[in-house]
């Protein structure tokens, strides 16, 4: 799926087509920083019913959410310098309990997930808008 953003208003539509495609419960979200990730993660929360405050887990590396659904953990591996620190984090656990994980800056961890089955989202900031690509 391919979509394009050119205001924020843009985000929801893209949510409400993206959420009857989850069928894993691993979503790869790539981009560069500003792009979107968090944003995006703040809207899909939204649709997901949960009431929580969504913001960026830099810091914290892992954000955790309540859904009816069950719980969405919202990771940001991008201060995480090797395949050590993220099996550190004990993210093997968050992806056997969780409703949902949303992984941003995945790329340290990619390599892992051979033989699991996940989602991908890339959002590239051109400038003037973002696009999207989904599968």
């Amino acid at each position: 799926m391919q979509f394009t953003i050119k205001s924020i208003d843009d985000w929801q539509g893209i949510v409400d087509r993206i959420v009857p495609e989850l069928k894993h419960n691993i979503l790869l979200l790539k981009g560069n920083l500003g792009a979107g990730k968090t944003t995006f993660t703040q809207f899909l929360m939204k649709k997901l019913n949960s009431t929580d405050e969504v913001n960026s887990p830099t810091y914290s590396i892992v954000n955790e959410y309540s859904t009816p659904q069950g719980k969405v953990f919202h990771f940001d591996l991008y201060r995480l310098k090797n395949i050590d620190e993220v099996y550190d984090i004990g993210i093997e656990e968050y992806l056997d309990n969780a409703f949902l994980c949303i992984i941003e800056w995945p790329e340290v961890y990619e390599e892992e997930l051979h033989g699991l089955k996940f989602h991908e989202m890339s959002i590239i900031n051109t400038g003037e808008h973002r696009e999207i690509s989904f599968d």
